[in-house]
């Protein structure tokens, strides 16, 4: 069957004519090991070529495959098979009375294709989503299944992998008790007076914690506090409460959004910003993100400042927020305590590729590492550069992937080789 293939924003449509949705994992494999190029294709959540097959490669999705969400409460785990979003994961381990440790903004997101690109929610202490995987399962390139535990050297590599090693089937997640959350929004928190004392003391007040500005003023417009109810309450000397529900894009509205005023409610009704049931974010709009070292963050921020003129016009919001670091090779926040700027831009793709270029460049002294699944222009040899364990997973590549099957333009482009 012929039909034009677009990711979820519509700003790529991929070359190829066909979305292979193999209904059984013997199909799968067959279809891999059959394959000369594969790429596969998550929620489409992606803003860039990350899985342009070619012409010639095939374009998959996993989500056909059986869905297999397998809590063992004993463990604290889930299996989870590579299809699943994060909505229908959240709700089956919440009746088990377990939890996830965080999810990002949006629960609309497969699984697999969020821990490969390296999404995060916020938190100071609360890594990206890899954080909890403990185990994945993938089929290599000659159609084998391979699992690789956190037990193993190569795990580092397994997680955050760019779909460079196979196609992930499935995950195994550290759960831990279910637990309640309360959301807590103010508004106006200016930029000046924001030294890097006051921002740890903000963004460490909650469990979760959120800043959204239009960059056209200093500051911040709103401050998302997501609360753990088992967590004191926390004392917000520096902003005013909201007086109505917010959405983070200015004019959105905000019934698509979580619950807010602290009401308590589930973790996964709170952690992310928008419900499972509307359309996440604005819907039209290009996403960019880096990720930096959290020690600069202040610093990075007024980089911003200085050049907001620029930003302001083709932007919709900007959200800071917090990751922990991980040890996943190729995750933006390897490594080091990280604060991750997020850009949601407006539908425009020629308006908007000359201001991230610049943002680059106001970014750049603090060697930030942008989301791979978003716009950037950052040149490959660069980034390669800022990625301490690349060479180490390239090693991992060429073992699963010794024909580069999996590893189309964009990947070949970072692996430098």
């Amino acid at each position: 069957m012929t039909e034009t293939i677009t990711n979820w924003a519509g700003n790529i449509t991929y070359t190829t004519k066909e979305l292979h949705r193999p209904y059984s994992l013997d199909a799968l494999r067959a279809l891999v090991a059959g394959s000369e190029k594969v790429r596969v294709l998550g929620s489409g959540h992606s803003f860039n070529d990350l899985a342009e097959p070619g012409p010639e490669g095939v374009l998959l999705s996993v989500a056909g495959l059986p869905p297999v969400i397998d809590v063992d409460r004993t463990a604290r785990t889930v299996r989870v098979s590579g299809g699943v979003r994060y909505a229908e994961l959240a709700r089956a381990v919440d009746a088990q009375g377990l939890a996830l440790p965080n999810m990002a903004s949006l629960p609309h997101i497969s699984v697999a294709g969020s821990v490969a690109t390296g999404t995060h929610g916020s938190g100071v202490g609360n890594g990206s989503l890899a954080a909890a995987v403990r185990e994945v399962e993938l089929v290599t390139a000659d159609g084998s299944v391979v699992t690789v535990g956190r037990d193993e050297q190569r795990f580092g590599g397994a997680v955050t992998s760019l779909g460079a090693l196979g196609v992930v089937t499935s995950l195994t997640l550290d759960l831990e008790p279910s637990f309640e959350v309360e959301q807590h929004v103010f508004t106006e928190l200016p930029l000046d007076g924001l030294d890097s004392r006051r921002f740890e003391t903000v963004m460490a007040s909650a469990y979760s914690v959120s800043l959204f500005t239009d960059w056209r003023e200093p500051g911040f417009r709103q401050v998302w506090l997501k609360r753990r109810t088992d967590q004191p309450l926390p004392e917000v000397p520096w902003a005013a409460p909201a007086t109505e529900q917010m959405h983070p894009v200015p004019g959105m509205p905000a019934e698509n959004c979580t619950r807010q005023f602290g009401t308590p409610g589930p973790w996964h009704q709170r952690l992310p910003h928008f419900r499972a049931e509307f359309t996440p974010s604005s819907g039209a709009e290009l996403q960019s993100e880096y990720l930096l070292p959290r020690s600069y963050a202040v610093e990075a921020l007024q980089a911003i400042d200085k050049i907001r003129n620029t930003v302001a016009p083709v932007l919709q919001t900007c959200e800071v927020r917090t990751v922990a670091a991980d040890e996943q090779w190729l995750s933006p926040s390897y490594g080091r305590d990280t604060v991750a700027l997020h850009f949601t831009w407006i539908e425009d793709t020629a308006a908007v590729v000359p201001v991230v270029r610049r943002l680059e460049e106001a970014l750049d002294a603090f060697a930030p590492r942008p989301h791979w699944g978003k716009v950037f222009a950052v040149p490959a040899r660069v980034l390669r550069g800022r990625y301490p364990r690349l060479a180490d997973f390239r090693v991992l590549a060429r073992e699963l992937d010794p024909g580069r099957k999996f590893a189309n333009a964009f990947v070949q482009d970072i692996l430098g080789d």
